[in-house]
């Protein structure tokens, strides 16, 4: 992921200094899907393709991409669509499809340490270096397929999935792992994709938790070290359970 150099000047306790840092870089993508204009995305400008593809996804508009083709910050994807498109604006500035998410259907389940490698594969060096990103990861069938930064929580996830869209891979195997909090919005992207585990480092709102549950996802927040939280659908850990029943 490209970042940029400035200077700063870092004020302590014990005075002043000139500092060099690096900066995430921000810009504005278009999408258009089947030649319409869909939206405007703030995004990291990398991996464009995999954004407008799992955007689309995301947003329950389609399971499956025709084709995906960028020119400078415009992206055209080209889907089969079985929905009318109504657009809202999000807390974050981000834009939602409203609709009610899909359910999902997997049999998959994960361990315990099986959480904390999710967890720990979303810590980035763009994250450690500047401190201004998101990042998401998915595991399918419990390998590490790929991780995304990006200014925006929801533009990593939408990565991501159209990464293994593209791909073809089978999205009920895989686990999503974020370093963002979990609203309702956030749990429904993961809903269209059929994925059925979310874990992140954050927190959810009442809303998130109330979307895992109704569509089927296992929504596992406070991701940190050893400690997590599993708020819907615990049966995905049955070691978890099992433990739950002798305390």
């Amino acid at each position: 992921m490209e970042t940029v150099g400035r200077t700063g000047i870092q004020v302590t306790g014990g005075g002043a200094h000139e500092v060099h840092d690096d900066i995430t870089l921000e810009d504005h993508v278009r999408l258009f899907l089947n030649g319409e204009y869909l939206a405007t995305l703030v995004a990291s400008p990398d991996r464009l393709d995999d954004l407008a593809a799992g955007f689309v996804i995301c947003e329950g508009l389609t399971d499956t991409i025709s084709s995906v083709e960028v020119s400078g910050k415009d992206v055209h994807i080209t889907a089969p669509v079985g929905k009318e498109i109504r657009l809202e604006v999000e807390s974050s500035g981000g834009y939602r499809v409203l609709g009610e998410p899909k359910p999902v259907a997997s049999s998959i389940t994960v361990t315990a340490d099986g959480i904390r490698a999710v967890t720990a594969a979303v810590e980035s060096d763009t994250w450690k270096k500047t401190g201004a990103v998101h990042c998401s990861v998915l595991f399918c069938n419990g390998e590490l397929i790929t991780r995304a930064c990006d200014v925006g929580r929801h533009n990593t996830v939408d990565k991501v999935v159209g990464y293994a869209a593209l791909r073809g891979l089978d999205r009920s195997t895989c686990i999503l792992g974020c370093t963002g909090r979990q609203p309702a919005g956030m749990v429904a992207k993961a809903a269209n994709a059929g994925i059925p585990v979310i874990v992140s480092r954050a927190a959810s709102t009442d809303r998130g938790i109330q979307t895992a549950e109704r569509a089927g996802i296992t929504l596992v927040c406070f991701s940190r070290g050893e400690r997590f939280t599993i708020y819907t659908h615990p049966e995905r850990v049955p070691e978890v359970l099992r433990t739950l029943e002798r305390s």
